[in-house]
Order: C-alpha cells, then sequence, then structure tokens
C-alpha cells in the first residue's frame, strides 16, 4: 500500500542542494540547459556528487536504519546523456573544441582512411592481375584446346559406330609435327615462328595437337581479327585479362584507360604478359608461348601495319631474351619459315584410311581410297570431311563439281563479252593462260610416272606442278593479277617464289575446263575480243558535213609530241608580243 504525502520524509520533499547548483550553473550557460536536466552529471566529476534517488522497496529484515520512516532502495535512475560536438562522455581532451575542429578532423581521418583503402586496393588489384594471367598459361586453361576438344567429344559421343582407340594422328606424322612440338613444349626458343600453307593443310591441327600432349602448359592462342577492337578482346580472353575493365577504381582516375584505342590496350596487355614471363621463368626454365592464329584475316589497313609492326618489336625482343616464343605471320630476321603442304603418297593414303576407320569402324578398299585421292588429294581439312560421307566417291566428285562451278563464276570465259566487262575477261583470261600452263605439265608427268611404272604396280598421283614465279608473270603477261589469284585461293605461292595450284580439287577443275573441246578458241576468241575492244578505245572518228559550195577541207597528221612543242612555242611567241605591246623602253 502507498504511503500518504505526509508520511514522506522532509528530504525527499525538497530538492537536493547539488540540483540547485546544477539549475544555476545551467542560467548562466544557456547552451547547457538540455543537458542539465539530467537526474546525474558526468561521472568524472568529482567536486559534486548526486546521491541516488530512492524508491519505495521492501523493508530491510536485518533492523538496520529502523530509524527511516520510508523505504529506500537502491535503484538509480539514468538517463543517456547527449554531450554537444567535441565533448564526449568520460574524455576531457576535445571539451574545449568548436563544432568546426570536430568537423575538420573527422574529414580528414574519413579521407585518409579512404586513401590508405585506396592504395591498399591498388596494390591488390595488380597482385590480382598478375595472378590471373598466370592462369592463362596454367595446363588444362586454355579456352580454344577446351573448344577444339570439346568438338571432338560431341561428334566421337554422336557417333555409335566408331572404332574407340584410333588415333590416326600419331600413326600418320608429319615431318614438320616434330618441330611444332619442339616449339610448343619450349625446347626450341630464340625465335619467333611463322607457319604458312594453303588453308586447311593442318597448321592449326598440329598446333592443337601439340597443346594437347602437354594440356596447354605454358601455351595460349589467340585468333585474329580484321577489327582492331574484336582482336583486342580476344588477346585479352586469351591471356585472362580484361583491360582494367573489372578495376573499381574509378574514384582515383581521371581518364578511361581504353581512351587510347585497342592498340593502347594491347600494349598493356603485352606489358602484362613480360610480367608475368619474367616471373615463370625462373620455376618453368623454358618460355612461354604465344600463338596468334589466322593472322591472314588482317586487313591491309595503315591501323593494322601499325599493330602487326608493334607484335613484331615484342616478339622480337621476347625471342632475343628466350622468355617468349610468339607464332604468326610476320617475316623478318629472328622469324623462322616453317611451310605446311598437303600430304602426298602414302602418308595420304594411309590417313584417309585410318579416318575412314575412325568413323565408320572398317576399313575401305584402297582402290576406292585412291580414287578419291585422284581427285582431292592429300588436304586434310576436305579428307576429313570426304570421311564422314557414307559413299566417298559421290561425294569427292560433287566436291569437284562444286569446285568447278566455283572458279567458273570467279573468272569464266565470256566469248562476245562487252566493253564493260573488259577489265574482268582480262583477268579471266590471263588466269585460264596459267591453269592451262598448270594442266600441260601435269598430264606430262603422269605420263612420265606411267611410263617408269613396273606392271602391275600402283600409280600413286604425282604432285601438283610448280612454276616459278618469274615464268608466272610472263605466262599471264600481267604481273598484277598474280596476287589475286593468290588472295583467291585459286593459286600458292609458297616462300621459295614457286606458284602451285591452291589444291588438286583447283587443279582437277581447271584440267577438265581445259581439256573440253573448242577451249582453246574459246580463250583465242576472248583475247581476240578484248583486243579489238581496245583497238576501238584507241581508235578517234572525225566526221564533216561537206557543203555546197564545193569548199575544201584540209586534214593535217601530226605526231603528239611536235604538236606539243609547236603549242608551247606559240604561246611563248604570244607572250613575248604582250610583253613588246606594253614596255615603254622597246
Amino acid at each position: 500500500m502507498r504511503p500518504s504525502i505526509s508520511r514522506i520524509p522532509a528530504r525527499f520533499a525538497r530538492p537536493h542542494p547539488s540540483l540547485l547548483s546544477l539549475r544555476s550553473t545551467a542560467a548562466t550557460f544557456p547552451k547547457f540547459k538540455p543537458h542539465l536536466q539530467q537526474s546525474r552529471w558526468n561521472s568524472s566529476s568529482k567536486s559534486e556528487k548526486v546521491p541516488p534517488i530512492r524508491g519505495p522497496s521492501k523493508p530491510p529484515t536485518d533492523g538496520t536504519n529502523a530509524q527511516r520512516d520510508g523505504y529506500e532502495a537502491q535503484s538509480i535512475v539514468q538517463q543517456p546523456l547527449n554531450l554537444p560536438t567535441g565533448v564526449s562522455d568520460g574524455s576531457s581532451v576535445l571539451a574545449g573544441a568548436t563544432p568546426l575542429l570536430g568537423a575538420t578532423l573527422t574529414t580528414v581521418i574519413g579521407l585518409a582512411v579512404v586513401f590508405v583503402g585506396g592504395v591498399f586496393y591498388f596494390e591488390w588489384y595488380k597482385a590480382n592481375v598478375i595472378r590471373k594471367m598466370e592462369m592463362a598459361f596454367e595446363a588444362g586453361y586454355d579456352p580454344a584446346l577446351n573448344l577444339a576438344d570439346h568438338g571432338i567429344k560431341t561428334r566421337a559421343s554422336s557417333r555409335m559406330q566408331a572404332t574407340d582407340g584410333v588415333d590416326w594422328a600419331s600413326d600418320v606424322r608429319r615431318d614438320e609435327q616434330d618441330v611444332i612440338d619442339e616449339i610448343v613444349h619450349g625446347m626450341r626458343h630464340g625465335h619467333y615462328i611463322l607457319l604458312m600453307g594453303s588453308k586447311g593443310v593442318g597448321k592449326t591441327t598440329m598446333i592443337l595437337d601439340a597443346m594437347r600432349r602437354v594440356e596447354a602448359d605454358g601455351v595460349a592462342i589467340c585468333e585474329a581479327h580484321e577489327d582492331l577492337e574484336v582482336f583486342r578482346l580476344r588477346l585479352g580472353k586469351a591471356l585472362n585479362y580484361e583491360y582494367n575493365e573489372d578495376s573499381q577504381t574509378g574514384l582515383f582516375q581521371r581518364r578511361d584507360p581504353r581512351e587510347g584505342g585497342p592498340r593502347l590496350d594491347i600494349e598493356r596487355a603485352l606489358n602484362k604478359l613480360e610480367k608475368v614471363a619474367l616471373k615463370m621463368a625462373a620455376q618453368r626454365k623454358k618460355p612461354l608461348v604465344l600463338v596468334i592464329n589466322n593472322c591472314q584475316l588482317f586487313d591491309n589497313a595503315e591501323e593494322t601495319h601499325q599493330l602487326l609492326l608493334q607484335l613484331q618489336q615484342k616478339a622480337e625482343s621476347w625471342a632475343e631474351s628466350h622468355l617468349i616464343t610468339v607464332v604468326f605471320r610476320k617475316i623478318q630476321n629472328r622469324m623462322r619459315v616453317i611451310p605446311v603442304r598437303d600430304l602426298h603418297g602414302t602418308a595420304s593414303l594411309s590417313a584417309l584410311r585410318h579416318l575412314r576407320q575412325q568413323h565408320f569402324g572398317k576399313a575401305e578398299d584402297d582402290s576406292v581410297l585412291l580414287e578419291v585421292l585422284k581427285i582431292v588429294g592429300g588436304r586434310l581439312s576436305r579428307m576429313n570431311s570426304l570421311a564422314r560421307e557414307d559413299n566417298i566417291v559421290d561425294a569427292a566428285n560433287r566436291m569437284l563439281n562444286n569446285e568447278k562451278g566455283w572458279i567458273l563464276s570467279l573468272i569464266g570465259l565470256i566469248p562476245d563479252c562487252d566493253d564493260d566487262v573488259m577489265d574482268e575477261q582480262k583477268v579471266a583470261a590471263s588466269s585460264w593462260t596459267l591453269l592451262r600452263e598448270f594442266a600441260k605439265r601435269f598430264r606430262e608427268k603422269e605420263a612420265e610416272l606411267k611410263a617408269n611404272a613396273k606392271p602391275g604396280e600402283v600409280v600413286m598421283e604425282p604432285e601438283m606442278p610448280a612454276i616459278s614465279y618469274y615464268e608466272v608473270r610472263q605466262i599471264m603477261t600481267r604481273a598484277d593479277f598474280v596476287d589475286m589469284l593468290d588472295h583467291q585461293n585459286i593459286i600458292n605461292i609458297d616462300t621459295d617464289h614457286m606458284v602451285r595450284p591452291d589444291s588438286m580439287v583447283v587443279l582437277r577443275a581447271a584440267i577438265e575446263v581445259v581439256e573440253e573441246e573448242g577451249f582453246d578458241e574459246l580463250l583465242g576468241g576472248v583475247k581476240d575480243r578484248i583486243d579489238a575492244i581496245e583497238s576501238l578505245h584507241r581508235t578517234r572518228e572525225l566526221t564533216w558535213k561537206a557543203s555546197d559550195n564545193e569548199d575544201t577541207v584540209r586534214i593535217m597528221l601530226q605526231p603528239y609530241e611536235k604538236r606539243e612543242a609547236d603549242k608551247e612555242k606559240e604561246k611563248e611567241e604570244k607572250e613575248k608580243a604582250g610583253r613588246r605591246g606594253w614596255w615603254p623602253f622597246t
């Protein structure tokens, strides 16, 4: 039961003297008023101590302090203390600080924390870039090899009749494969390598096969592209480099790192690659390998020339320091050229036999395979596509017809052509003159092999004929058309300046066209038509109308040089006459 007011002790009815002193202090300092309306001041102030406010509780049982009329307890009522800026509870260091100083200190401390954090982030990011690029040269990382292996596994799983364990590449091993293995495995260094050859002869296949043997350990392969922005992204994918696009340091950067263009980003990637190579050289004891594939896709532009020069300079310095071996298409003193050609003879027959067995699980008759090789030759890409067909001979004939139609669509002869297509027919006439010479030399070599063969001996197809570049210029009479045919994959020019048909299919298609009845007359007619059109373009006609008064017309034929000299002489005489007319001292 709550006691009545009359029975409350007098010391609870009037305020404590300490509270009166606090009230006077609050009146003197108005800014402290909200804070002095609390029941207790800072415990660190030892000049005045405010006794706790006691409330009713159970009466003591030990009989002590029995003279008290009310009930006292030790419960203390405390409220949070909000101090002004610069004053903290339990500390008098900043007790006299102004709000401006407190805000300044807070800003300085915050900026210092951000700066130190930014420095640590920069260091961590640089180390992380190096670590990610090292992963690009670890075993089993390369995306190009994984993509190629995935295609092989997909084709193998879709063929239910395929024979397991058939590896035709190990049985039919090219002579260049040993050199490629030594380059990719890091055993040959001090040079950067050029692989040259027609499309489909197996350059990329040999590189991927060498990478597969070491699980792409220390090797990265990048596909070229005519657009430098696309090549920049492909190089970054091969090297596992993001060109700072994944960085969160935009707060500390003034310029976008991509403002310099793709070549500047490629230079950054190559510099990072050089750091990685220096770091890994002590562990690996052999150089890294960077392969730039399909370099023929680079267009003939000034920007691309500068990029090739940039890559060439890096390849030169890396080859000299034995850090990185670069495999791409650019000739210079430290580059070793490795020409890659079609398979020939027993090597092509063995390769086609194993390909056929791999896809269908049974051996094919050699007579059928020889008939196919007579059409397509030893081009690996064409043999691989034909080996999947059920009727391989019909598929080879279809391929020959398609190749023949493609060649005729490019350089087909038009007997009575108009002057609008005269330039095109010049290219066609010169091209078929060269292809006729190829067909003639191939037939002569084929007849020679058959004449020298023993009775019952299987005669393999001869190699494709080769003509020197100098002779080709004389045969075509137009040297500017040779490079055009090379770009169209009709002929192939090797490093020894020898010109051959691009493939056996091209040669067989040309032989069929050349040996058709009336081809020589057609080619001669086109050449005569071109001469007639050019003669018409060089001929000038002069027409005049005769008058009724029997006037005469005088025509004077004069060489061009004499006529121009007479014009200059007449002009000089007029100038002299003009000066003589106004000169006062004449």
